[in-house]
């Protein structure tokens, strides 16, 4: 229940508390008082659009807070749910400053606008005169359906499972697209990868295959190269092994003489070491290289390959082959990836069709089960609402698809005159017919479950005299169900509530402002008089106004 109301700095309003009760509640108030400037503050905390524009001192910021009985057996689940604390007294503040930036806090703790709005559409329902054009919409008229069938926990999951439905179709149309093309694809991919693989690359395999072409090309060269280096080393007349020999022996004789021959001879004997071993290496190298014309051939035959394969795919080394061979596997993969995939979300997406198609048979049941309940309720107050030839039906035709709601197509079809056929109801109600049909559904529903708040901007513009008192007295048994704050002109409504406040304008020196004020129960005779009569309040407008409050 909303128990209280604080606005500073919003348009017109400088300061403003309002304390509200159970049952029902009226405001009145001249025109252009300010009653549509409450309404834009009650507004701002069920998550309506703010802007700077709104502050009526631009150098400080607005403050609306609303505070709120919420029992914990009715919300924690829901504050749990939004990670938010839960109070049973709660605090909702919404808050604009100087630069337009908006701030929106539950309990002292920031919630973004979505948190705010979802909150605020379970606490506050403002029905204003221009919200009758959503009569005529079909997902109002569905939304009144299921909420009087009391299926709105059915068909939350239904929407949850319709969502994942519809992700699951788009995924599965864009796999088997992509399925499709990978598989037109597969053959030219594998042909390329087997001719890839069959190479049998090897990323150092090109560098050594050019040195041995290099060594077989000029294999007569390197053998003779190699063998003319042996044999200087080792020749038997004169060699270079032979004046080492000569060297070391005549510096040997030279050392009792030259103490530095000593040092000579080592690095002399050091050098015929390395040099025999350099010498038995030529010589052993001559002996193997040999022409191998057979050889060479496979050598070039290799070579040629990997240099057409290079040039085929466009790669500079072995190793970029490898590379492309490694992505066309992996392409393959992919290709068997995709139908894997694929397969299991078409699994998934029967499976949860069947889930779908159960579901949306509940729902649709409930519906059935309730169209003829609320049409009887709805045509025995369009009777008492002076329309006492009205026939309204629920008409609910399945579908051939999946929709978000179910598979069902709903239209509230009205007929205000004997003899007139059946139409869609906004083709052929009028203003004052959609009023009451508003108020009535809005009656019917709150006999059925727990309505948030319900704020009446006058929802009874456009009648007057018995239709006038009998629309009060529907307000009056819905407030029995639901708190109920009403904003009328209707001296016959005004008179039904439990609690009238008076909006009105105060002009300062400075500026004009919007006040609030809650009624005395004199107060109350003499703003109901002046509703009778106007400015000028008569005795006997002062008199109806007292019967009017004695007999409601």
């Amino acid at each position: 229940m909303f128990t209280h109301l604080s606005v500073r700095n919003y348009v017109l309003i400088q300061e403003l508390e309002m304390d509200f009760y159970g049952g029902l509640s009226i405001i009145t108030g001249a025109t252009g008082a300010g009653k549509s400037i409450l309404l834009g503050a009650l507004g701002l905390l069920t998550g309506q659009r703010a802007d700077s524009s709104a502050l009526l001192d631009k150098t400080r910021k607005c403050v609306v807070e609303g505070t709120f009985q919420l029992p914990a057996d009715e919300w924690a689940a829901w504050f749990g749910e939004h990670e938010s604390e839960h109070a049973d007294e709660t605090l909702i503040r919404r808050e604009i400053s100087a630069d337009g930036k908006s701030r929106a806090f539950i309990n002292d703790s920031p919630v973004n606008l979505s948190a705010l709005k979802e909150l605020g559409s379970k606490l506050i329902d403002i029905h204003s005169q221009h919200q009758n054009i959503y009569l005529e919409t079909p997902g109002f008229q569905l939304q009144i359906l299921d909420t009087y069938a009391q299926q709105t926990s059915i068909t939350s999951d239904y929407a949850r499972e319709y969502d994942r439905y519809r992700e699951l179709q788009s995924g599965v149309e864009k796999l088997s697209q992509l399925s499709q093309k990978s598989r037109s694809e597969a053959d030219y991919h594998r042909f390329r990868f087997t001719e890839l693989e069959e190479a049998k690359l090897a990323e150092d395999e090109q560098s050594k295959l050019e040195e041995e072409q290099e060594i077989l090309s000029h294999a007569e060269e390197i053998k003779a190269g190699l063998s003319q280096v042996s044999a200087w080393i080792n020749a038997e007349e004169v060699s270079v092994m032979q004046m080492l020999k000569s060297s070391v022996s005549t510096m040997g004789r030279l050392q009792r003489m030259y103490p530095k021959a000593k040092e000579l001879v080592q690095r002399l004997e050091t050098v015929m070491i390395e040099l025999k071993d350099i010498a038995d290496e030529t010589e052993q190298a001559a002996e193997t290289t040999e022409y191998q014309p057979e050889r060479l051939e496979r050598v070039n035959a290799r070579l040629d390959l990997l240099y057409a394969l290079q040039r085929k795919y466009k790669a500079s080394s072995v190793k970029e082959l490898m590379a492309v061979r490694d992505e066309l596997e992996a392409k393959l993969r992919e290709t068997d990836d995709y139908d894997l995939q694929l397969c299991r979300m078409q699994d998934e997406l029967a499976q949860l069709h069947g889930k779908l198609d159960e579901t949306a048979g509940s729902i649709s049941a409930n519906r059935h089960a309730a169209a003829p309940d609320i049409e009887a309720h709805i045509h025995v107050l369009l009777q008492q609402l002076g329309i006492p030839n009205a026939v309204f039906k629920v008409d609910v035709t399945p579908s051939e698809q999946f929709t978000p709601t179910g598979r069902d197509h709903v239209r509230f079809l009205f007929s205000a005159n004997r003899q007139q056929h059946l139409q869609e109801l906004g083709k052929v109600a009028s203003g004052g017919e959609m009023s009451r049909i508003m108020l009535a559904l809005k009656a019917t529903v709150a006999e059925k479950i727990t309505l948030p708040t319900l704020i009446f901007d006058e929802i009874d513009a456009g009648v007057s005299g018995e239709i006038a008192e009998k629309m009060g007295n529907i307000i009056e048994k819905t407030a029995l169900h639901a708190q109920v704050v009403n904003i009328t002109h209707l001296p016959q409504v005004a008179a039904k509530g439990q609690h009238h406040y008076k909006v009105y304008k105060k002009d300062t020196e400075q500026t004009t402002q919007t006040k609030v004020r809650k009624l005395t129960a004199e107060e109350r005779v003499m703003e109901i008089a002046r509703m009778l009569s106007g400015e000028k309040v008569t005795e006997a407008a002062i008199e109806n106004a007292r019967q009017l409050l004695k007999y409601t």
